[in-house]
């Protein structure tokens, strides 16, 4: 498979890897995985993989261009059939096995033949042998014969396995040494920026490098949709101009508002641009991208939660860790991480941050701060193992793939216990549950993702954890929070809290350390619990938010009474902490060995009970 130095120079690298390894004589049976459904540019065409395949990689070098589907049987793409080829296509009841057996006919008689299977996995699925039909029995065979067959091989011949999933394909195959797999990755930010350009070419060079930045774990597909070249559906762009135009009317710089937003909004119903547009808004000349940047990442979080299946959630915090009172030292601690990211140091950045201590000590609140002041895009997994249990894992490896694809991302596991506790689940559903856990544990710690893929998990019984998923190279930092310690830093956290509610308060930080004085043992919830409910008290008695008002909300207020289970949490906090630097003072003095004897009677205490 020979080509021409001008398309060579157009091949996307996977399709240029293929093009190598096929001369070189490693292989003669490829497969193609992961972003098969996607358009990849070539020129000023845009092609789907079977075009490309047809138009680009093989239109020069290949006689005949065949597809082998599960659907359609055999149908010539290019080329002309051999006769045994079409007395078999003529043959109604024809088993895809006699299909099979004369197209191999005709690849020995008139060699130069490709072969396309889309589906692959449903053409050839992964599964025991001794269960599978004998029919998928026989096309297996077929394909690793053709694979191992040197007049084939040698013949020019070519075959392309297509699907999704890698682990769908049947193993047997995989393991062959002459079937090579090939990953389509994600497009990167050159790629999306010459698609951009090519779906929207009025776009300035500053825009194009904004928008190709902030569409990571977009398809091309996706990209195509969202800009103004996909004009096959919907408004057309100079309707949807003219529609915004009239939404911006005497709006400043209304204009090229409307020019620019019509060019992203592809596909988008009159309904859904009027929603998105905000005409009062002035944008000062500083900001003159962001009204496009918030319809991108509307348009972009709406298509990356459906393309994952509802699996992942985006995470938008609104509040900075200035936001946070109290927890001085784990915000120092943040800070530094934050000011690494930022900086794009990526030997300094952990490979993951793992949050211990008891509930309510502003673990997910302050994880959360901190990916704003990091400036970190953020999804949290949804209950990924009671949804992807029971499917196949093609479902985490698109979602691994898109995560991968929006780097530089955290990845938030709350209650991580629940999800990687015992083991990673049990085998009443055939072991997928154990090998999802083991496919995110492979992909935390690979190399890589250092400082593009920030793991982030929360739990308050680090103890359920399995130990492999806590060492370094996967959650390499781990920070251990607790109650307040003292009343200042009590006062802190009522202050944060209303500031965040925009509450003004007159009560002095006098009076709030009195109050504060008789809250020890208090949680940062319950503070922010006992905050709202004097909120609520002086509203309904019409008064000022005062020292009386918090006086009668402490008087009021029950906070929880969990004091063994909040200890045995705490001390495993302090047993986890990657840190000493990080403890409070009643912990930081404390060895190893009163840390583990006093976490062992706490246990007892807490769980026998």
């Amino acid at each position: 498979m020979t080509a021409t130095v001008s398309t060579r120079n157009l091949l996307p690298r996977w399709a240029e890897a293929l093009r190598q390894k096929y001369l070189a004589g490693e292989a003669s049976t490829f497969v193609l995985y992961r972003n098969v459904f996607d358009n990849f540019l070539v020129a000023d065409t845009l092609h789907n993989l079977q075009s490309f395949l047809v138009a680009e990689l093989f239109k020069e070098t290949k006689k005949q261009v065949v597809e082998i589907s599960l659907e359609r049987g055999i149908r010539m793409l290019s080329g002309k059939p051999g006769s045994a080829l079409v007395a078999v296509g003529d043959d109604a009841n024809a088993t895809m096995l006699q299909s099979l057996h004369a197209l191999e006919r005709q690849m020995r008689s008139e060699p130069s033949t490709a072969i396309i299977v889309p589906y692959a996995d449903a053409l050839l699925p992964a599964g025991d042998p001794s269960f599978m039909a004998q029919s998928d029995r026989q096309t297996y065979l077929t394909f690793h014969r053709w694979s191992l067959d040197k007049t084939l091989t040698s013949g020019d011949n070519i075959t392309i396995l297509v699907t999704e999933s890698l682990g769908a394909i049947n193993p047997g195959l995989l393991s062959n040494p002459k079937v090579v797999a090939i990953e389509i990755p994600m497009p990167d930010v050159v790629t999306r920026r010459r698609v951009i350009s090519h779906l929207a070419p009025k776009l300035t060079p500053e825009q194009l490098s904004l928008f190709s930045e902030r569409t990571g774990g977009l398809r091309t597909v996706q990209l195509a949709s969202i800009m103004a070249g996909s004009e096959d559906h919907g408004l057309r762009e100079e309707q949807r101009r003219t529609l915004i135009l009239e939404l911006l009317r005497g709006t400043p710089d209304a204009e090229n508002r409307a020019t620019t937003l019509a060019t992203i909004t592809a596909g988008m119903t009159p309904a859904e641009i009027a929603r998105l547009i905000e005409p009062a808004k002035t944008l000062p000349a500083i900001d003159a991208n962001q009204e496009v940047l918030k319809v991108i990442h509307t348009r972009k979080r709406e298509m990356i939660e459906k393309e994952c299946a509802g699996l992942i959630e985006f995470i938008e915090p609104k509040h900075g860790l200035s936001a946070v009172g109290g927890h001085a030292n784990i915000k120092s601690e943040l800070l530094a991480i934050a000011k690494n990211l930022k900086a794009g140091e990526t030997t300094l950045t952990p490979m993951g941050l793992l949050a211990v201590g008891p509930m309510g000590s502003g673990k997910t609140f302050v994880i959360k701060a901190f990916l704003k002041e990091a400036g970190l895009s953020a999804v949290a997994l949804k209950n990924f193992r009671s949804k992807w249990v029971g499917s196949t894992e093609a479902n985490l490896e698109r979602v691994l793939a898109t995560v991968k694809a929006m780097g530089p991302i955290a990845v938030i596991i709350d209650e991580g216990d629940r999800s990687f506790g015992s083991g990673g689940g049990d085998e009443s559903d055939g072991g997928t549950g154990s090998r999802i856990i083991a496919r995110l544990k492979e992909f935390m710690s690979e190399p890589e993702n250092r400082g593009q893929v920030l793991f982030v998990m929360m739990t308050n019984r680090p103890d359920k954890l399995d130990s492999d998923i806590k060492r370094p190279g996967r959650l390499d930092r781990k920070i251990p929070f607790f109650y307040c310690d003292s009343t200042p830093e009590r006062v802190q956290v009522l202050q944060a809290v209303l500031a965040r509610y925009g509450e003004v308060c007159s009560a002095s930080v006098e009076a709030l350390s009195a109050v504060c004085d008789t809250l020890v043992g208090y949680s940062n919830a319950d503070l922010e619990a006992l905050a709202l409910l004097a909120i609520e008290l002086a509203r309904n008695q019409n008064q000022a938010l005062d020292e009386q008002a918090f006086k009668q909300a402490a008087q009021d207020f029950m906070p929880p009474q969990e004091q063994d289970m909040i200890e045995f949490m705490e001390l495993l906090a302090v047993s986890e902490t990657s840190r000493r630097s990080l403890l409070p003072k009643r912990y930081g003095d404390m060895s190893l060995a009163d840390i583990q004897s006093r976490l062992q009677a706490a246990r007892r205490r807490a769980l026998t009970r």
